[in-house]
């Protein structure tokens, strides 16, 4: 049975240079919606911005991580997302604004694997740049405030060790055990899906 293990946590925890390594490994991995909707809609002059309009940056986030999710079930191997549809519900209390009713039903709908690994906060590896706008103190708040949904909705979360991203792709495969899938052939397409694509919320 495939897999949908999801990578969550506070921006600049590392979930994404994990989900590249994973997907170098030759796993399937599915990027997070955050960082490439911010080029896209600074590139169009679009406002879908967190900054500028954060319930809109949530509905482009909802339609890409369900389009991910559609497009892992034709997987027939265990599938990596950084982030969920989930994570645009807890986006949403974190910017504290009102849940429509459909995202709610969709994070209950687009269910991924019970145990959801969480990156909590380094500051040792947190950097800012032009698309990265939160500091630590959020970036702390965030991880708090994905751990506190995912826990709601009946996930169980695992924190990744504060380890190079060697030893957290050696965790997430012991941790997982047999239950995970063998990798295929290492990706280069895939890793440069990773490379291309990188977001972070």
């Amino acid at each position: 049975m495939t897999r949908f293990i999801v990578l969550t946590g506070g921006p600049g925890s590392g979930k994404s240079k994990l989900l590249a390594a994973l997907a170098t490994a030759g796993f399937l991995c599915k990027p997070e919606a955050g960082r490439a909707i911010i080029r896209q809609q600074a590139e169009i002059g679009g406002t879908a911005l967190p900054w500028s309009d954060p319930s809109a940056f949530a509905e482009l986030m909802l339609s890409w991580d369900i389009r991910s999710y559609c497009e892992a079930r034709k997987s027939q191997a265990d599938v990596f997302f950084d982030r969920g549809v989930i994570d645009v519900l807890g986006y949403l209390r974190l910017s504290r604004l009102p849940i429509p009713p459909h995202i709610a039903r969709a994070a209950q709908q687009y269910r991924y694997q019970r145990e959801v690994f969480i990156a909590p906060p380094w500051r040792d590896i947190f950097t800012r740049d032009t698309e990265r706008k939160q500091d630590f103190a959020e970036a702390e708040a965030t991880c708090r405030v994905m751990a506190e949904t995912y826990s709601d909705f009946g996930y169980r979360l695992i924190a990744l060790p504060l380890v190079s991203v060697a030893d957290r792709v050696k965790f997430v495969r012991e941790t997982l055990g047999a239950r995970l899938s063998e990798p295929r052939s290492p990706s280069p397409r895939a890793a440069l899906e990773n490379r291309v694509r990188p977001t972070i919320l």
